[in-house]
């Protein structure tokens, strides 16, 4: 049955970045911080915020454009949208809906996935898994945040970490010789408390009680997340290695989540990588949550970095708990 399925791969990339730059000085303004404290905990030196009018579907939908003309496709040849995204526009309908009808994708269907900030990766898994049945000829997956509109910026703590963005990818039937070679989902609902907005759902209804004790806001243990993650990315990015038949030395680049450059320090260590092997980007645009892994690879794309034949490895981790990798040949 395996060897029935389709090979699948990525045929176009995207990303968007909101104009306005917050500096760490900028912060210090309004917080109690500092730019020594911020940096040396996360590696952040600026990040970009959306102005109050833009939704989480205004930049899905200028991603979702560019990763379309990147694949040589029109919008009505997309069969299947997903968004993965922690803010969406509302509870519902589903923001991808909203994208869908923006960018004229006539034909396809559409709906959101939640997976903290591992989101991207899975709803990468999902949708190629799509296009390797033949149900889909080609899926248009988006990591898209506006995290600025649910953070608390009195909190010091998580306000300096995040930023605004979204990321794009259409996947189709991949050329010869290319393609995902290996992926794999984890969770460990144990953790869910050490990443959460509180209130919204129907654990703690919106109310004047919770807007007033803050529970609409980003809620996060940071020191537990970092535990997390740094002992988490490495195993998966080894077993997804090794599940694809590759070596750490066969890796071209590695993309990780982009939420702190001490644990993209500590998995590349892990993982025998020197620097120019790994790309980075949360020193300008800090956590964009499931825009991060997106937008990277769109940059890295752009700048000519990727090439033919590269081995690309994407890891992510997020609220859940939730953590995921891939590995492809571009």
């Amino acid at each position: 049955m395996l060897e029935t399925l389709i090979k699948v791969g990525i045929t176009g990339v995207g990303a968007y970045i909101p104009e306005q730059i917050v500096t760490n000085a900028d912060l210090e303004k309004i917080v109690e911080t500092s730019n020594e404290w911020i940096i040396a905990r996360s590696g952040i030196r600026e990040r970009r915020i959306a102005p109050p009018e833009m939704a989480t579907s205004d930049f899905a939908v200028i991603a979702a454009q560019q990763a379309i003309t990147d694949a040589g496709i029109t919008a009505a040849e997309i069969d299947l949208i997903i968004v993965a995204t922690n803010t969406p526009d509302m509870i519902f309908p589903a923001t991808a809906c909203l994208v869908q009808d923006r960018i004229g994708a006539k034909n396809a269907g559409a709906f959101d996935l939640a997976a903290g900030c591992t989101g991207f990766m899975y709803a990468f898994v999902v949708g190629s898994q799509f296009v390797s049945t033949g149900f889909c000829r080609n899926v248009l997956v988006i990591g898209s945040e506006n995290l600025s509109k649910i953070l608390n910026w009195k909190d010091r703590k998580t306000c300096v970490l995040f930023g605004d963005g979204a990321g794009a990818v259409v996947m189709s039937q991949a050329a010869p010789g290319s393609g995902i070679l290996s992926q794999k989902l984890w969770a460990d609902g144990a953790g869910s408390q050490y990443l959460t907005q509180p209130a919204g759902g129907s654990r703690n209804p919106a109310s004047h009680e919770t807007v007033e004790n803050g529970m609409h806001y980003l809620h996060m243990k940071g020191r537990d997340i970092f535990k997390f993650a740094v002992r988490t990315t490495g195993p998966a990015a080894a077993e997804v290695l090794a599940a694809a038949g590759l070596e750490k030395s066969d890796i071209d680049y590695f993309i990780p989540h982009q939420a702190n450059v001490r644990i993209i320090n500590a998995a590349a260590k892990r993982l025998g990588l020197p620097p120019e092997k790994v790309l980075i980007n949360v020193d300008r645009y800090g956590n964009t949550s499931t825009a991060s892994i997106p937008i990277a690879l769109a940059e890295a794309v752009r700048e000519g970095r990727i090439k033919k034949g590269n081995h690309i490895l994407m890891v992510g981790f997020g609220a859940g708990l939730t953590w995921a990798a891939a590995v492809l040949k571009w």
